[in-house]
């Protein structure tokens, strides 16, 4: 069933409402296409539906609840997204972390966070920051090396969704950890393993880079729900192309994926993600129509 809270919401200049299925994900998107709703405004268990589309969704089949009805309904079914995957909510526990990682320099871990909360972004954001750092401690068999989690803090700290972001990054980490006093030698580790997620190719000897670099595809191997979630985040954050033009640069980034081979560096990562970022992957290839 399909459900919506009154229009109580401000945000744009106008009030919204929360679309909610309390069946399914697939549910809730085949209402959302259905009444021509776009994927931008999916919003990892709901819909944010302005108020001048509020009548004519009712009208089209979704019930109207009061808001805690709604959430009520959203926990009970399943669908509910925790706290600690809205990225609104990680920037005390990040700050935490960031504290014990470089101490003294929480004015750096506040930019970077500022950073990584960026109103334009949907998928690299502090939850993709939290699920780096949770994958490299995952992989290790000790303590990550501090290079590598200086390297996923700011390997995505610039990002504009351009061919440069990953050496806008570097430039960034060598300015803020020269500021904050370390070494010569670590700064240019860490530059080395930013720019190293550009492609994602470490030498087979470079543990370091195949850590960071598993680390940043982990979100390959999600389950084939999350995975969805995670391609209406990279989406919203090409809002600004048409649909042709983000499908188009789409394959061509599943099409580099696919072509590196091993897709993980680690047996670690391909032991847990391998197989089911693989079949991620394939299931965004259209096949063409045999006429």
């Amino acid at each position: 069933m399909i459900y919506i809270d009154p229009p109580l919401w401000p945000a744009h200049g106008t009030m919204f409402s929360h679309l909610v299925s309390d069946t399914s994900l697939a549910e809730l998107h085949g209402f959302a296409a259905a009444a021509g709703i776009a994927a931008r405004a999916f919003d990892l268990d709901h819909y944010d539906v302005p108020v001048r589309r509020y009548r004519d969704l009712v009208v089209g089949g979704a019930v109207e609840v009061d808001g805690g009805t709604l959430v009520r309904l959203l926990i009970r079914s399943g669908l509910r997204v925790k706290a600690r995957e809205r990225s609104a909510s990680l920037v005390h526990p990040l700050l935490a972390r960031w504290e014990a990682l470089l101490p003294g320099a929480r004015g750096i871990g506040a930019e970077l966070l500022n950073r990584w909360g960026e109103p334009h972004r949907r998928y690299h954001d502090r939850r993709h920051l939290l699920a780096v750092l949770e994958a490299a401690e995952l992989l290790s068999t000790g303590p990550p090396p501090r290079t590598v989690l200086l390297a996923a803090w700011f390997h995505d700290a610039v990002y504009r969704g351009t061919a440069d972001d990953e050496e806008s990054s570097a430039v960034l980490a060598g300015t803020l950890l020269g500021e904050a006093g370390s070494p010569d030698r670590e700064i240019r580790e860490v530059q080395r393993l930013v720019r190293l997620t550009a492609g994602h190719r470490p030498e087979p000897e470079d543990a370091a880079g195949a850590l960071l670099c598993d680390a940043d595809l982990s979100v390959l191997g999600r389950s084939p729900e999350a995975y969805r979630r995670y391609l209406a985040d990279v989406r919203h954050e090409y809002a600004h192309l048409d649909d042709d033009s983000f499908a188009a640069g789409r394959r061509r980034v599943v099409a580099q994926l696919l072509a590196l081979d091993p897709l993980f560096s680690s047996p670690a990562a391909r032991d847990r993600w391998g197989e089911q970022a693989r079949s991620n992957l394939l299931s965004e290839v259209v096949l063409p129509q045999r006429t």
